[in-house]
Parts: C-alpha cells; structure tokens; sequence
C-alpha cells in the first residue's frame, strides 16, 4: 500500500510539474504574440474570456489577468492596432524601443544581440528567413522562452542562464515603461502582466535545480 501511495504522490508531483510548464510556456508565448503585433479579433476575444478560475483566485498574477481581461472587453482591434503603432512603430520610431541592445547600450544591434544570437546557435535555434526584427526584440525573447521551456533536451540549468542573461538585465524594466508608456491603455495591462510575471518567474527558476 505505502509502495502504491508513493507512486500515485509522484505521479501527482508530475502532473503539477508537467501543467506549470505548461503555464509558464503559454504565458511566455502570448506575451510574445502580444508584442510581435496587435491582438486580432480572435486574440482579443480569448482574452475576454480570461477564466482564472476558482482555485486560482489569491494567486499572485490573479489581478493581472483579469486587467488584461477588463481591458480586452473595452478595447476595438481598431483601437489596439492604434495604440501598438504608436508604442512601438510611430513613424521614425515608437515611444518605446523593445530590444535588449537599446534598453542596455542605448543602441540596437550591440552587443547583447552578438551574445544572444551565440546562444541561440548552441541552443540550435535559428531565426527565420521571414521574421525581419533582430533576435533581441522583446517579442523574440519570450517565445524562444516558451520554447526552451518546451524542450525536453534543454536543462533547468541551460534554462535559468538564458533567462538570467538575456532577459532579467532589462526586460522587466521595459515591462515598467510599457505600462507608463503615454500611448498605452490596452498595452499598460500587457506590461502589467509582464512585469510581475517575470518576477515570479525568476524565483520559480531560482529554486530550480543547479
């Protein structure tokens, strides 16, 4: 019996184990879907329906998603196409530069985007041949997050470095200004987002084996 209880434990730890991923991949991937370009209709209404459900209410990114939701209920795709462009396109350049290279040298394609794209290739991930922003977009990062988190060859370690080098340093500071960026109403809930859950994220990776 105590043989049998052991079993169904782990089996249990697993599941939680395989649905945090799972979380932490999603969330990595709409954040990065979210400022690689404007919510469409059907974008916008998912996030409408954000269910955080019962047991998730005192959860600490709780106020965060139904933000994002609120703000989704009130917002066009009109209006959010809007906004983007004004946060991130403009027309020499948007109130906010989202890449890794301005945010810590005050230039894009420095060399934090050298280290990066080294990396990625020992990674043996590749951009590809249509994608034109550079590698150290802020919309880049987070899904080759999610994608890392995905792969079952790469290491909880190999994990942890990534994010420590290529996102802690400037990222969540990004997250700050694109929630008191002047242009932002819908795009201020994203970085609220964002923001905090780069912050649960790095203890969660903290606590991660070595």
């Amino acid at each position: 019996m105590s043989s049998d209880m052991s079993s169904d434990a782990r089996s249990a730890e697993s599941d939680g184990d395989r649905e945090l991923e799972f979380t932490r991949a999603n969330t990595y991937r709409l954040l990065g879907g979210l400022l690689a370009q404007p919510p469409d209709v059907e974008l916008l209404e998912r996030l409408t329906q954000i269910d955080i459900g019962v047991e998730a209410q005192d959860t600490a990114l709780a106020p965060q998603w139904r933000a994002l939701a609120l703000a989704a209920r009130h917002s066009t795709v009109s209006e959010a196409n809007d906004e983007y462009h004004d946060l991130f396109v403009g027309m020499a350049r948007g109130e906010l530069v989202p890449y890794a290279s301005w945010y810590l040298t005050g230039f894009i394609m420095e060399k934090p985007l050298a280290q990066l794209r080294q990396d990625l290739k020992e990674l043996g991930f590749a951009r590809l041949e249509k994608v034109k922003e550079p590698e150290d977009h802020a919309a880049a990062l987070c899904e080759t997050m999610s994608l890392i988190i995905t792969d079952a060859d790469i290491a909880a370690a190999r994990q942890r470095k990534f994010f420590e080098e290529h996102l802690a340093p400037w990222m969540p500071r990004f997250f700050e200004d694109l929630q008191a960026a002047n242009s932002a109403n819908f795009y201020s809930t994203v970085g609220g987002l964002g923001g905090k859950f780069l912050e649960i994220d790095r203890q969660y990776l903290a606590m991660l084996p070595h």
